[in-house]
């Protein structure tokens, strides 16, 4: 994972579990049970994503299977009423599915399941076929980088800022912390320097030590 930006593709399991949209409620279950997974697509045709079965869209059937709901409740709830007696992938999915492109950037598939309280989501390319599939721990393994891999990238990311202008701008990274230190002349430089880095994937944090500069030392 050399580069950035890193895109959905970079990460994404390109294994997917998913169903159609006759699979069985049982069969659901079962395959969630077997697969260890919260959420299934639901693919129609020769693999376009119609919609999404989760545990949430299953467990209305257990939720109402012996109460007998009251009409305010029955009317505000008319969605989760209908899945409880659902009995195949097509009558329980969400649709349309939430889905990602290959090529989104990892931010944006962040922002995409954080806006739409998601997991996981169904990576289509652009016919709507189905390529792959991306979790919240996907979007996590950009953290796993080594630091001396950080450490090169910022040091890309800044050196630019200060070239020809500024001394020398130190760069360290531990655990994913990155310290900038050195000595500037503009200090207006700093939060730009900071914003530059934090915009590299798996930098956790940054922190900044710059000084003036000691008298008589020359720019570069």
């Amino acid at each position: 994972m050399h580069g950035t930006p890193h895109t959905v593709s970079d990460v994404m399991s390109t294994t997917v579990i998913a169903i159609g949209q006759e699979a069985p409620f049982r069969e659901i279950v079962r395959i969630m049970q077997q697969w260890k997974v919260s959420a299934l697509p639901v693919l129609a045709g020769e693999g376009r994503v119609t919609g999404v079965v989760s545990e949430a869209d299953l467990l209305p059937k257990e939720e109402f299977r012996d109460s007998d709901p009251s009409r305010k409740e029955q009317m505000s709830r008319l969605a989760d009423l209908a899945k409880a007696g659902a009995v195949t992938a097509g009558e329980l999915m969400t649709s349309p599915a939430v889905c990602v492109d290959p090529g989104a950037s990892l931010a944006r598939a962040a922002q995409v399941m954080a806006r739409k309280h998601v997991k996981r989501l169904p990576v289509t390319d652009a016919g709507g076929l189905l390529v792959g599939i991306v979790s919240r721990s996907d979007l996590l393994k950009v953290f796993l980088r080594p630091d001396e891999e950080i450490e090169e990238e910022v040091r890309r990311a800044v050196g630019g800022l200060f070239a020809g202008t500024e001394p020398a701008v130190g760069v360290q990274v531990r655990e994913g912390v990155v310290t900038l230190a050195g000595g500037i002349h503009d200090r207006s430089l700093v939060p730009v320097a900071a914003r530059l880095a934090r915009a590299v994937e798996g930098v956790v944090d940054v922190e900044c030590t710059f000084t003036s500069p000691a008298p008589g030392q020359h720019l570069a």
